[in-house]
């Protein structure tokens, strides 16, 4: 096996195991652009059953990434990035099984997708107890809703904030 079956192998076997399975829906879904069919299960794996639906942040189709491409720079850090479709059509299958929670969690995923990586770190610290006012949380989630379009993670640090209050978890 040269470097490049084993890549293309790597990267199959990292989307294979992205199991719907382990999975409230106000969040808008995505829809498969050439049908409007939703997907479910009989499309999981997408990497084995939909490569087509499959593309990088660049646009690239998952069957373009290849060794040499990674080793001489050709392939960047955007280019093996989830995309929010991908996530999107991810919930889609998890919904389909019933696993309406895990669903929700790739939704949240693929609204964080568009917070660059620094600023969901400091979300994170300021979601830690007693490390925010509620202030604060407050304009996180004004923050994710308004600058981002990322309403169920907004919606889940307003939750975050009364639940703090009501146990006093606020920074003094």
């Amino acid at each position: 096996m040269d470097n490049n079956d084993l890549i293309q192998q790597i990267v199959s076997e990292v989307l294979k195991n992205i199991d719907p399975n382990k999975s409230s829906s106000t969040a808008k879904t995505a829809v498969n652009s050439c049908s409007g069919e939703r997907l479910t299960k009989e499309d999981y794996p997408l990497i084995q059953k939909r490569p087509d639906l499959v593309k990088t942040n660049t646009g690239k189709n998952i069957k373009d990434i290849k060794i040499e491409d990674v080793l001489n720079g050709k392939i960047t850090p955007d280019d093996i990035k989830i995309t929010p479709e991908v996530l999107l059509y991810q919930a889609q299958i998890a919904e389909s099984v019933g696993r309406d929670q895990f669903a929700t969690n790739l939704k949240r995923a693929a609204e964080l997708t568009k917070v660059p990586d620094a600023r969901v770190l400091e979300i994170y610290g300021a979601l830690r107890p007693h490390r925010s006012t509620k202030q604060e949380l407050l304009d996180i989630a004004d923050e994710l809703q308004n600058k981002y379009n990322a309403n169920i993670n907004a919606s889940l640090v307003r939750e975050a904030a009364e639940v703090y209050e009501k146990r006093d978890m606020f920074r003094s």
